[in-house]
């Protein structure tokens, strides 16, 4: 029994072992890798270019009015 249980052990160890050094092939570089990178100066000055113009106005929502408002409102 007891041997039983350190074969299946033993054999258990060595097949993840193996899983872990088992080389990888033909691997092949991301998109992300292959894409290429701009000089730091160009991404700042466009950064830069973009913060300066004026954002839109954004959509007006209407207020909901509480009911102490809605008394003032009245009253005048």
């Amino acid at each position: 029994m007891v041997d039983l249980v350190k074969e299946l052990i033993s054999g258990v160890v060595d097949s993840v072992l193996k899983e872990i050094l088992k080389k990888t092939t033909g691997r092949v570089t991301t998109k992300r890798k292959r894409r290429k990178t701009r000089p730091a100066a160009t991404t700042a000055a466009a950064r830069k270019a973009a913060a300066a113009k004026p954002k839109p106005a954004g959509k007006q929502v209407s207020k909901r009015r509480t009911a102490a408002g809605r008394s003032r409102q009245r009253r005048s």
